[in-house]
């Protein structure tokens, strides 16, 4: 049987996950009484948000229409997001070749020249198709032209199908037999595989995912993972179709399936190892995965009944399934123990959120989001901090560095002048422009990454009304004019609202800062005085009133003495109170500081 390992990859809302469910169909992997929509979509979170969050491997059987040869179709469906961008670049790995979808009503969109350009890094066939024909406002020549404009995809290799309707499904599925290549694994050599993925079951421990890329494995086998040089025995050796169906003869160089060896502990197996056989292992590791870089990075602390060990085993088992996220113990005055975490971006961050509430049934409370800087000291030393309340004392620092993205914006061509006063206004620097096509561009900027990780995209989103999209990689690190603004609530600094700012918006956003953090905070039976401090200067100011009682209420005339009496003790009263008094903070005051002030 012939196999082609492929993936398919996309902008996001491009149609990927609906060509798959398309092709499970037309391949008879599931019926009809089990399709349903995003079927490799495991998650409830990806369902309900209709984008997918996590790669889905599966393995389908196709007979040939016109030579009737049976192939055996091993392919993954990748997110589209550029926060998740580290999933496709381990499914690329895993695979020979690669589908790369465009929708035919939006044309080349920003993750799509991404993707593209990554799976030709690796060496993989790509077979552009143009989606969503049957829609009436499709364009699929001018698409086709674009791709091949942009790509460099010859504009006549483009397939043009609807993932919706099934139009030109079966013109795609020919197209993978003939157009992409087969596995040259050797089954005679020695066993080689790369684990690409893993999760953790209760009952059976960790089950690994993994590409075979020479040899053969069977049930049975002793197997070694070699970069922990732990051995296990193979219990159970399958494949997805779409479900985890087990094996019982060998498989062989070139297939793609799961391995359950009660594997018991979660630091055993990491992504990208190799698994060859105990007493015929293979001289050297297959080329593994570039560690992912994280973008983003907050405080999770246990909230509510959930306790501090709960939090850890819950994010050592995420961890397992998604290594782009990373933590490591934390304190705080203000919420005890917890953890700082890293993550790919915003939709990251929160995607990784709630998957911990909801999968381990835990309670979070969480800081705002900041960027690594790198702070170089009077001796002449750099150290890098994810946290503002990590920054040395202000007397030693030389300079800070904030990291610096390359911004690439598609955008129409009416909304360029918009666009650019908005990164203007987040300190961009202006790089090129490129003409696309007569209705679209690309915006190239230079841009802050902390400018832009919250709501950057959600104004570019409004501006180009829906249709512009940008990805964007780090280049580097930049000295500027950045101080620590401290928040102080009731005269005591809060590391956990603590930020880093450029000194000459430092004041905009301090206010800013506080006139939220003043919606949020609950007034109390004393004033609460907020502030904003780089350093020892207050740089601005809010206060929380009191909650009042009108003890003069019951004063019927008679001396004004008497009042001034019991507002004399009330205010007595209220000082005392103040002294002792400590402040309740709510979570939703800890995102007051992703307020830009704009």
């Amino acid at each position: 049987m012939d196999i082609r390992n492929f993936c398919i990859i996309a902008h996001i809302d491009h149609g990927k996950s609906t060509l798959a469910d398309r092709m499970l169909q037309r391949t008879g992997a599931i019926s009809e009484r089990e399709m349903r929509d995003q079927v490799l979509d495991g998650m409830d979170l990806e369902r309900e948000r209709g984008i997918t969050i996590k790669a889905s491997a599966v393995s389908v059987e196709y007979t040939h229409s016109q030579n009737g040869k049976l192939y055996l179709y091993n392919f993954i469906d990748t997110p589209g997001h550029v926060d998740f961008h580290y999933e496709v670049s381990r499914a690329l790995t895993a695979c020979e070749g690669a589908i790369l979808v465009v929708d035919a009503t939006q044309g080349v969109e920003a993750q799509t020249v991404a993707n593209a350009y990554m799976a030709i890094e690796a060496n993989l066939d790509l077979i552009p198709v143009v989606n969503k024909i049957d829609l009436q406002s499709a364009r699929p020549d001018d698409v086709a032209m674009e791709i091949e404009q942009i790509l460099g995809l010859p504009a006549e290799d483009c397939i043009y199908c609807s993932a919706k309707s099934g139009d030109g499904v079966d013109a795609l599925l020919q197209a993978i037999a003939d157009r992409l290549p087969a596995p040259v694994g050797d089954t005679s050599d020695k066993t080689q595989a790369l684990v690409f993925d893993s999760i953790y079951d209760d009952y059976r421990g960790v089950v690994v995912y993994f590409r075979l890329f020479n040899g053969q494995l069977k049930v049975g086998d002793k197997v070694r993972m070699l970069s922990t040089g732990q051995s296990y025995v193979a219990g159970e050796l399958g494949k997805f179709m779409p479900k985890m169906t087990p094996l019982k003869q060998p498989m062989a160089a070139g297939e793609v399936g799961y391995m359950v060896a009660a594997i018991k502990t979660l630091d055993q197996v990491h992504i990208g190892d190799t698994i060859t056989l105990e007493n015929h292992p293979c001289d050297e590791s297959l080329p593994g995965y570039r560690e992912p870089q994280q973008m983003v990075f907050c405080d999770f602390y246990p909230a509510g009944e959930t306790q501090f060990e709960q939090l850890r085993d819950a994010m050592e088992r995420l961890h397992l399934n998604d290594v782009s996220f990373t933590f490591a113990p934390q304190t705080s005055d203000a919420l005890g123990f917890g953890f700082r975490c890293g993550f790919l971006g915003m939709l990251h961050m929160d995607i990784i959120q709630e998957r911990l509430e909801r999968e381990s049934d835990i309670q979070l409370v969480q800081t705002a989001p900041t960027v690594t800087y790198e702070v170089l000291t009077t001796d002449n030393q750099v150290t890098k901090i994810t946290n503002p309340a990590d920054l040395p004392d202000p007397s030693t620092i030389k300079e800070i560095c904030e990291p610096l993205v390359r911004v690439e914006v598609i955008t129409p061509n009416n909304s360029i002048g918009d666009l650019m006063k908005l990164c203007e206004s987040r300190r961009g620097v202006y790089k090129s422009q490129q003409h696309l096509s007569q209705t679209k561009q690309i915006l190239i900027y230079e841009l802050p990454l902390a400018e832009i990780i919250y709501d950057f995209y959600d104004k570019l989103k409004s501006i180009t009304r829906g249709y512009g999209t940008m990805d964007y990689d780090l280049v580097g690190f930049r000295s500027d004019r950045l101080a620590k603004m401290n928040i102080l609530v009731n005269g005591m600094p809060v590391d956990a609202l603590s930020v880093i700012v450029h000194r000459d918006k430092a004041e905009q956003r301090g206010r800013a800062l506080l006139v939220r953090l003043k919606k949020e905070i609950d007034r109390h039976m004393f004033e609460i005085p907020l502030q904003a401090a780089i350093g020892g200067k207050i740089i601005a100011r809010e206060s929380i009133s009191p909650v009042r009682k009108n003890v003069t209420a019951k004063c019927y005339g008679g001396d004004v003495t008497r009042k001034r009496k019991l507002l004399e003790k009330q205010k007595e009263g209220k000082r005392r109170m103040k002294r002792v008094g400590t402040v309740d903070i709510p979570q939703t005051a800890f995102m007051a500081v992703l307020d830009t002030g704009e």
